[in-house]
Order: C-alpha cells, then structure tokens, then sequence
C-alpha cells in the first residue's frame, strides 16, 4: 500500500501560510453553512481541521473525517484542548469504503484535487448526504502551469458542472474567492467555493 504523505506532514501540517489560507476558507463557507443550518457536517479529508473545526458553532454536530491517522491525532488533540463538545474525529477513506453514515453538508476543502477519481469520490459523497443535504467544494480554479503527478492541476467552471450533475446533484453554483501568489505547487492561484445539492 502506498505511504500516506500526510502522515509524515501531520505533525508540522499547520504552518502560519495553511493556518491564513484556512481563515480565507472558513469567511467565504460560514454564510453557505449559515443559508443551510445544519444539524450533522462533515469535513472529509478535514486534515488536522484548520477549517472544520472553525465551523462548529453552526452544526449540531461535526466529524473530522481523514485517511490519515497522524493528522487526526493533531486534530483530536485540538478538540480536547478547546474543549468542543460536539466535535469528533473518524478515520475515513471513502475510496475505499464507504461507511453507514448520513451528513446533512459535506464539505471537501482543498481535497478533490488529491483525489484521482473525481467521479467516483462525488458519487460517494451524494450516497452519504441526506436528501436535500449541501456539498461545499473549496479548491483551485484550473491552472495550466500546475504540473504534478500526485494532484489534478484545478478544475474548470464546465468540468466540475458536468462530474456533479453526472454524480446526481443540482442547484450547482460557483464563485471564485481568493487568489494568491505561491498557493498551488508554487504558481500564482484562485480558490473557489462550488456549492451544490442531493434533491430529495
């Protein structure tokens, strides 16, 4: 099985350069999570959840889930130290297996881009979310200069519109948010919040 590079990352992952990206992240979803009020939020692929658990004042509940161990200790041990009572961690690969779960949002931040199969892991994610549950995307706007083996170099407006009605969402809407220099593999680059949703 090949090495989780974020488990070797886990323990330095929340550098000042992540921690401000976060804080971008956490402004642009809090009003998405506001619109919605969710009662259960997932964070899949939440790392040490320098953005999740920025947003538990807004869910009943909310579960870091990652494929790596490392980084979910360094999140369990936030939790414990701010004391958030409705906060838990799961060590998760949808890729892989699918748990018996339901989540009324999901949101994927700065991870799809990580993911090789982008159809499959939308598909995963509409079978974990309650009928009229949220998806929230946070990712790169597609980047010609991004050149890397390990990550897909963005993602178009039309591309992810088409993988998401494919997958079975609806009401999908998009904005660019941010942009910056050195965000992505060391090239100039915009984030952007895709919001879409599981008709019941």
């Amino acid at each position: 099985m090949e090495t989780n590079v974020f488990e070797e990352l886990a323990k330095r992952y929340d550098t000042p350069f992540r921690k401000e990206l976060a804080e971008e992240i956490v402004k642009e979803v809090r009003p998405e999570l506001e619109g919605v009020q969710p009662k259960t939020l997932i964070d899949y692929g939440s790392g040490t959840g320098l953005v999740g658990l920025e947003l538990t004042d807004l869910a009943e509940s909310v579960q870091l889930m990652d494929s790596s161990k490392q980084m979910l200790a360094v999140a369990e041990a936030k939790i414990e130290r701010r004391e958030i009572a409705n906060a838990t961690v799961r060590h998760a690969d949808f890729m892989e297996e699918l748990p018996d779960l339901q989540a009324d949002v999901v949101l994927l931040s700065l991870v799809l881009l990580h993911i090789p199969d982008t159809e499959k892991i939308l598909k995963q994610l509409y079978t974990i979310l309650s009928d009229g549950g949220t998806l929230l995307i946070v990712d790169f706007d597609k980047n010609e200069l991004v050149s890397h083996p390990k990550v897909h170099n963005g993602f178009t407006p039309e591309e992810l519109h088409d993988k998401l009605t494919q997958a079975g969402f609806s009401s999908i809407s998009r904005h660019t948010f941010y942009e910056g220099s050195q965000l992505f593999v060391n090239q100039d680059a915009s984030l952007f919040l895709c919001s879409c949703v599981k008709a019941g």
